[in-house]
């Protein structure tokens, strides 16, 4: 029995075969595009955002920044209350601060470097006094509350003085906050959850942290 080694027959299966192949491949991302336009069409309510970034990773302020640099970028106003890390170089409000964005920090920076429950509590709520302000005017796009989560846990602000300035606040106004732990009445209450979770971290095999990538 002899098999034909005609260059034509092998040339027209191959071609036949990505035919075939593109076909069903255009037939897939079509469905995917037709699902992903229904879901676009059925999604028609305008409303400012709730957002929280939690989890134990590394990147929960990063993502918060960058959509505040986002919202910058298309014009809008924004305003950021920064617990815990007040007394550090900050490189994001180097930069933020230069484009407008209205800054509320807590100058004591990190809680178990001052070891005072008073003053760190006095320090918190100068600091959201400040960020329920922004909460409460519209001309305000984007509020970014980082690191809040550790204030509602320690009890330096009241969770429901939280709960009340973030339903309160303009129809048109989207929230960020971020931190570990955020407390389930918020996570309840938000529109959209993230939660960043840590493989590994520089730092855990005795990595110093770098400027510019992680401050």
């Amino acid at each position: 029995m002899t098999t034909s080694s005609h260059p034509d027959a092998s040339d027209e299966n191959g071609q036949t075969g990505n035919v075939d192949k593109n076909a069903r491949y255009k037939a897939r991302q079509q469905k995917v595009k037709a699902e992903i336009d229904a879901r676009v069409d059925a999604a028609q309510e305008e409303k400012g955002l709730f957002l929280i970034i939690t989890g134990n990773g590394k990147g929960k302020s990063t993502s918060g920044f960058g959509t505040v640099a986002r919202a910058v970028g298309h014009g809008q106003t924004c305003g950021v209350g920064q617990f815990i890390k007040g007394t550090w170089d900050c490189g994001e409000r180097a930069l933020l601060e230069q484009h407008g964005v209205k800054f509320a920090v807590m100058a004591t920076g990190f809680t178990w470097d001052t070891q005072n429950k008073d003053a760190d509590t006095q320090a918190a709520q100068e600091t959201w006094a400040e960020c329920k302000q922004m909460l409460a005017d519209a001309r305000y796009d984007v509020v970014l509350l980082d690191e809040l989560t550790y204030m509602v846990t320690y009890g330096y602000v009241e969770l429901d003085e939280v709960v009340e300035a973030i339903t309160q606040r303009p129809a048109s106004q989207s929230v960020i906050v971020t931190g570990r732990a955020a407390h389930r009445t918020l996570i309840e209450l938000a529109d959209t959850v993230s939660e960043v979770r840590n493989v590994k971290h520089a730092f855990e095999s005795g990595v110093k942290a770098r400027k510019g990538v992680d401050w």
